[in-house]
Order: structure tokens, then C-alpha cells, then sequence
């Protein structure tokens, strides 16, 4: 009886950090993987991140735009948990399940209104489109931090799209493909590169690197092959690297 109870504790809670960690990132997949709304909003906020590359924002104005893109997706995975929940106590018609699911969808509305709004104030009202369509890569900003936020949260989200894809098949009952490159060394990479092309500094760097190695070996002992891992860290490097590139061809 102990045995099962503690079997079935352990299915409740969390037993550490790193399985709660997991968890979370699970939940995220699944919802990516299940919702098509998700997929899109994903989407439209890595196109309106690289957007914000060309305005001169202030930090509480970039701060005000992400607000709005991860409210927006929060709004909607709160939706996917509520209708989960409610498809799993009934499977019929009941008035109180529509108000539930109603109002979770109309959570989703007010955020998405919300993210309209920001998205004119701080970007249309500021395109001056005959003049953009002159020098498209004129209005690159210079700001390292800001380009290393972007191009972190756009490692995170082909992180997401990438696992996503894989989840979706196993829900579908297709055959899942075996090559899934390792989230957590891109993002290790991700920062360092970053780290690098900020502080220009080696000591600094040499230290990050440590710490990146140190993921990625961590990784390989998690029974990840070295391509996934490899791989992962490539597309972390490539994608910083890409973003950091629009400065110079602001000079084109």
C-alpha cells in the first residue's frame, strides 16, 4: 500500500526543480502541438520580434511588446487547460461547461485586442511605409541587448516549434522522427554567443563556454546523441548570429 501510495504522490507532485522545469516545458509542447491558434500566435510574435529590430524602442516599450505577444499565448494555453479539464469531467452538452469554455475564449479576445492595440501604437503609427520601402534595413537599431533578447526568445520558440512538430506526430500516431536537436544546448550556445558579440571580452567568453560544455556534456550523459546535441548548439549560434547580422547589413 506504501509502494502505490508513494507511486501515486510521485505522479501529483513534482519531486524536484528540474521535473517541475520539465513539466512546465511539457505542457508548453502539448499545447503547441494540439492548437493551431498557438502555432500561429508563435509565429506572428517571432515576425513582430524581428519587426522591433527596426525601431528604436525603449526598454519599456520593447518591454510593453512582449507583454503583449507572451499574454497573448499564456490567454490561450489557460484556454487549453480549462476546455482539457472540462472535456474530462463530461462529454456531453451541459450549459455550465459552454460558460467555462466561453469564457476561457473570450480571455483569449481580450488579449488578443490588447496585443492589437500595442502593435499600432508603438509600430504602425511610427511606419512611415514610402519611406521604409526607400531603406528597409535603415532603421536597424544598434542596441546589443536588445538584438540578444530577440534573438534568445527566437531560439526559444524554434526550440518549441521544433518539439512541437514531434509531439504532434506522436498524437497523431505517426511515426516520430529519432533526430530531435538538444533545446537546452541551443539555448547555452545562444547566450554565449550572445555573451561574446556584447562583451567582446575572452575571459568573460572562456567562461560562458565552460558553462555551455558543461550543458551540452550533460546533455550527451542524458542519453542525447552528439549529432542532437551538436546540432542544437549550431542552430543556437546560427540564429544569434543572424540577428546580430541585420547591423551590419544596415550598412549595405
Amino acid at each position: 500500500m506504501s509502494t502505490k501510495k508513494a507511486d501515486y504522490d510521485e505522479r501529483l507532485h513534482n519531486s524536484n526543480f528540474i521535473d517541475a522545469c520539465n513539466n512546465a516545458v511539457n505542457g508548453i509542447v502539448y499545447s503547441t502541438s494540439s492548437q493551431t491558434n498557438i502555432r500561429k500566435q508563435l509565429i506572428l510574435g517571432a515576425i513582430v520580434l524581428i519587426l522591433s529590430l527596426f525601431y528604436d524602442f525603449s526598454t519599456s516599450e520593447f518591454l510593453i511588446l512582449t507583454f503583449a505577444i507572451f499574454f497573448v499565448i499564456f490567454a490561450e494555453m489557460i484556454n487549453t487547460a480549462i476546455e482539457t479539464v472540462v472535456d474530462l469531467y463530461t462529454d456531453v452538452y451541459h450549459p455550465k461547461a459552454k460558460i467555462a469554455k466561453d469564457v476561457a475564449a473570450g480571455a483569449v479576445l481580450f488579449s488578443s485586442v490588447n496585443a492589437v492595440i500595442v502593435a499600432y501604437f508603438l509600430i504602425l503609427r511610427q511606419t512611415d511605409l514610402i519611406q521604409l520601402s526607400e531603406s528597409v534595413l535603415s532603421g536597424v537599431i544598434a542596441s546589443p541587448t536588445h538584438m540578444a533578447l530577440v534573438g534568445l526568445i527566437l531560439v526559444v520558440i524554434w526550440i518549441i516549434a521544433v518539439k512541437s512538430v514531434v509531439k504532434k506526430q506522436e498524437l497523431d500516431g505517426r511515426k516520430t522522427s529519432r533526430f530531435i536537436p538538444s533545446g537546452q544546448s541551443a539555448v547555452a550556445f545562444a547566450i554565449l554567443t550572445a555573451i561574446w558579440l556584447n562583451t567582446k571580452n575572452i575571459f568573460v567568453f572562456c567562461l560562458a563556454l565552460i558553462l555551455s560544455l558543461l550543458v551540452t556534456g550533460n546533455r550527451m550523459n542524458d542519453s542525447r546523441s552528439v549529432g542532437e546535441v551538436i546540432f542544437g548548439a549550431f542552430m543556437g549560434t546560427l540564429i544569434v548570429l543572424m540577428v546580430f547580422g541585420l547591423t551590419f547589413l544596415k550598412g549595405i
